[in-house]
């Protein structure tokens, strides 16, 4: 089993016995087990395991997501993006009806260094890249989004 794997099953395991409020709680038991990373890792690891944070009655807490692996969120948000615009600074998105909120939230969550942030109305997402000379990249991350629908 590779490490990542190893690590993942390890943060599902955790997140399913206990109560995890913020990821600095998380990182400290991980590391109690002998696992040291990053706080970027552990959103990568968050976003591929679909763990999202929740209001419950207990307060905040970090929960696996019903369908339990990011990767089949990105299949969703994927298909839910009909068009990509952009210029020399920005990039908008156009997406079904009432789901550019949901579309911002995942690509938030991707914490690329490339995207400094979102803004969403209803079928349209607004991205700024950190520079605009990172357009391209953040293109890049953009179709390979849509385009892991059509290869799966």
């Amino acid at each position: 089993m590779t490490s990542k794997l190893t690590r993942q099953n390890k943060i599902k395991r955790i997140l399913s016995t206990r109560i995890i409020s913020n990821q600095e709680q998380i990182l400290n038991i991980l590391k109690n087990e002998g696992v040291s990373i990053t706080q970027a890792t552990l959103s990568r690891d968050f976003a591929d395991l679909g763990v999202i944070r929740s209001f419950t009655s207990l307060g905040v807490q970090y929960i696996l997501s019903s369908t339990d692996y990011g990767k089949e969120i990105s299949k969703l948000v994927g298909l839910e993006i009909l068009t990509i615009a952009h210029n020399e600074n920005s990039i908008v998105l156009r997406t079904l009806a009432g789901r550019a909120q949901g579309v911002a939230h995942f690509i938030d969550r991707m914490n690329k260094k490339e995207i400094l942030g979102t803004i969403a109305g209803d079928d349209t997402v607004l991205i700024i890249p950190d520079k605009a000379s990172n357009i391209k990249k953040v293109l890049e991350i953009l179709n390979n989004l849509i385009s892991n629908n059509y290869n799966k």
